[in-house]
C-alpha cells in the first residue's frame, strides 16, 4: 500500500510545494511545529531513512541543504533545525524546521493551526527565496 507521502508524489492528495526534482520533493508540513516548516522526501517509497542506498542518501541531504537555505531566506530564523524521526509515515523523510531556540524542535509541544491560506502564503515565500 502507498504511503501518504507516495500519493502526494503521485498527485492524488494535493501539497504546498517548496521544491522538485526528478528524485526528490519538498512541502510543507500541514501540522507544523513552526512557520516554513517542511518536509523533504524521495520520490522512491523506501520505509526507513537509513534504508536509503549511499548515492540516494547522499542526494536527499543536498537538495535538503538547498531548500534550508531557501527557507532561511524567507522565513526569520537562527537556524533551519533537522529531524529524522520516522515514526509518524512510513516513507523516508527529513524535517526541516525555523528554529528560535531548541525547544521548537519538540515533537511534543502543540502543532501550529495553520489555515491552507496561510499555508500558501507561507510555501510562495519560501519558494522565492
Amino acid at each position: 500500500m502507498a504511503s501518504i507521502f507516495s500519493k502526494i508524489v503521485a498527485g492524488d492528495i494535493p501539497c504546498h510545494r517548496i521544491a522538485e526534482n526528478d528524485e526528490f520533493l519538498a512541502f510543507l508540513d500541514i501540522q507544523p511545529l513552526a512557520d516554513g516548516h517542511t518536509l523533504v522526501i524521495p520520490k522512491k517509497e523506501v520505509d526507513y531513512f537509513f534504508d536509503l542506498d549511499d548515492d540516494l542518501l547522499s542526494r536527499i541531504n543536498v537538495f535538503a541543504r538547498d531548500v534550508a537555505k531557501q527557507i532561511e531566506h524567507a522565513i526569520p530564523c537562527k537556524r533551519v533545525g533537522v529531524a529524522i524521526i520516522g515514526l509518524e509515515v512510513p516513507h523516508a523523510h527529513i524535517h526541516l524546521i525555523p528554529l528560535q531556540s531548541v525547544s521548537d524542535i519538540n515533537f511534543e509541544r502543540p502543532k501550529l493551526d495553520m489555515t491552507q491560506e496561510q499555508l500558501s502564503a507561507t510555501a510562495e515565500r519560501i519558494r522565492k527565496a
